[in-house]
């Protein structure tokens, strides 16, 4: 029988390996392929970090909208 070990890398030491796609928790060294191209997944996943988007005013988004738009006149083709 086998059995998957599955190992738990908490995101604040998760990084992704650019050149095999393998997640480990080497900020230097890709633990399958020796790469070193390696990008930190906090910087992208954690969202505890993001700022929290602005409430939209539809309205307001609406008037600037309409403020773009340029009157065409229309001319009737025979």
């Amino acid at each position: 029988m086998n059995h998957i070990s599955m190992q738990l890398i908490p995101l604040s030491t998760a990084f992704l390996c650019q050149d095999c796609s393998v997640v480990g928790n080497s900020p230097y060294q890709c633990p399958a392929c020796a790469s070193g191209v390696l990008m930190g997944l906090a910087n992208i996943l954690d969202r505890k970090q993001e700022k929290k988007s602005r409430t939209r005013n539809r309205t307001t988004e609406f008037s600037a909208w309409q403020a773009h738009l340029q009157p065409v006149q229309l001319r009737r083709v025979a």
